[in-house]
């Protein structure tokens, strides 16, 4: 039996434009193992576009945790005007470099933020190698938004810092040109409850801290999301709302495990809790916030909550504070 899916779950977004996906742009950027390929998706027309930085999660899959994955997230935003920049970071399964003796390896942590902080200081020569891209983007109106480990890349970008006190490194790498941030499920602080797996094998999950992410961002957690391989409590996959100063906004799916019903692939068989109307609600709830922040004024994410709080059987609740 087949069934029908909707849009966006009746959460109100604007009409859907075609889209143009344009992949690879390469950049041979100094000092990083291999070039950062970057894909780019975007309406087929329209001008002065807002723009999405994507941060792909760690993930076990071959592609999807690269710039060909999420297409179920990057489709809808880009359909509704965003312009979509996937990088593929050097974690990705399909680079190879998890096993290499690499600094960072096998998260590569610090240069998913590196990588983002590239784009965006060369955001005017990635928009000149995309076709039909150069002068439709708003340069002034940039979100990140991430899933999993590339959750934790936004809230580096917003001000969280990794207090490793061994790596003498800087700590602060967050980026003002970063005007709104969504958190998709990030990794929380290493208390007690982090595994001794996770603290062995990703040394750095000891040591975030979000003390310093005074940026307003939406963060979004699943209420069945746990793992104890990284922590045995709950609520660590929302420690960026808790833990991390207000402003914040904190949307909690109902039954919603990490993928939150599939959104890092069409049909992907890492999805354990495959929903398509709860991805429809997360993509559209987001695309709503961003452009209330991005756009002061705009009454998209009201609408949204209204529409959320006004159902019979409300698919996700939202916090303040």
């Amino acid at each position: 039996m087949s069934t029908s899916f909707t849009d966006a779950a009746h959460i109100p977004v604007s009409e859907t434009s075609a889209v143009v996906t344009y992949c690879p742009v390469v950049f041979d950027v100094p000092d990083r193992p291999v070039p950062l390929e970057i894909k780019v998706s975007m309406p087929e027309s329209g001008r002065d576009l807002p723009v999405i930085l994507l941060s792909h999660g760690h993930g076990m899959a071959n592609f999807l945790s690269s710039l060909k994955g999420y297409g179920p997230l990057v489709d809808f935003w880009a359909a509704h005007g965003f312009v979509v920049i996937q990088p593929t970071h050097l974690d990705s399964t399909a680079l190879g470099l998890r096993d290499m003796d690499l600094p960072d390896a096998p998260l590569f942590w610090r240069d998913r933020a590196t990588d983002m902080h590239y784009i965006l200081d060369h955001l005017d020569e990635l928009e000149s190698a995309v076709p039909g891209l150069a002068g439709r983007m708003d340069h002034d109106r940039i979100a990140a938004v991430g899933h999993s480990l590339g959750a934790e890349t936004v809230t580096l970008l917003l001000g969280m810092r990794v207090l490793d006190p061994d790596d003498p490194r800087e700590k602060d790498l967050s980026d003002p040109r970063i005007k709104a941030g969504v958190v998709i499920a990030a990794p929380g602080i290493g208390d007690e409850h982090l595994s001794d797996k996770a603290a062995a094998g990703y040394p750095s999950l000891k040591f975030i801290d979000f003390s310093n992410m005074t940026s307003q961002a939406l963060v979004i957690a699943g209420d069945k999301d746990l793992n104890p391989m990284f922590s045995d409590r709950l609520s660590y996959r929302w420690d960026a709302y808790t833990e991390a100063p207000a402003p914040k906004k904190l949307l909690t799916f109902f039954g919603a495990e990490h993928m939150f019903g599939g959104i890092s692939g069409y049909d992907a068989a890492e999805t354990s809790d495959e929903n398509p109307e709860r991805v429809a609600a997360l993509r559209a709830l987001v695309w709503a916030y961003l452009r209330t922040q991005l756009y002061p004024g705009d009454a998209a994410w009201a609408d949204a909550i209204a529409v959320l709080e006004g159902s019979d059987d409300p698919i996700a609740k939202v916090e303040s504070k």
